[in-house]
């Protein structure tokens, strides 16, 4: 008799996750630079000073200190690392640079896309911000350009309807007005 193998039926590969979009707005890459020189120019030399203070204390094995000191040291490097990479392959686009031939009435990267929901009853209309995947935690009203719904607004014009599949369902939505200033013109 033939029995399957486990080793076939679990497997433990997972495809390698595409890396994000390489775009980021100047208020996004400010603040990525930001945090890596907070990290590598204040918080690495304030841990690694309590992890020489606790090394100097004796028996490392049961001292907690040194013990946490060091998993936060390589945590702070992990992070520095990704930082450092991120950046170096970065395109920071202005969205408030002159267009050129960009047409002010589509949605580009780093637009204010006022959007109708056309299946909601109430027509909820409210303004995002499409950024880059490493800025849409900046605020609430922020969309990465990676995301279903940012896919689908690229490129769009005012009065384009846009199907986004969501976990609930199908859902459009209507784009009502596209605006490239810092702030939306107004908040619903």
């Amino acid at each position: 008799m033939n029995r399957p193998s486990l080793y076939c039926a679990v497997s433990r590969y997972r495809p390698p996750t595409l890396p994000g979009s390489k775009y980021i707005t100047p208020e996004g890459a400010k603040r990525l630079r930001d945090e890596l020189d907070e990290l590598w120019h204040h918080e690495r030399p304030r841990v690694t000073q309590a992890v020489s203070e606790a090394a100097a204390q004796g028996d490392r094995s049961e001292n907690a200190e040194y013990t946490y000191g060091k998993k936060r040291l390589h945590e702070i490097d992990r992070r520095v690392r990704f930082l450092r990479k991120r950046l170096e392959g970065m395109t920071i686009v202005d969205p408030q640079a002159p267009l050129g031939r960009r047409d002010p009435t589509r949605v580009y990267f780093g637009a204010w896309v006022q959007i109708e929901n056309g299946s909601d009853r109430r027509r909820a209309v409210r303004w995002y911000r499409l950024v880059g995947p490493d800025e849409f935690d900046m605020a609430e009203d922020y969309i990465s350009m990676d995301s279903p719904l940012g896919r689908s607004l690229l490129g769009k014009r005012i009065d384009d309807d846009v199907q986004v599949v969501l976990p609930e369902g199908a859902t459009t939505f209507a784009v009502v007005a596209v605006s490239y200033a810092l702030k939306p013109p107004e908040r619903s």
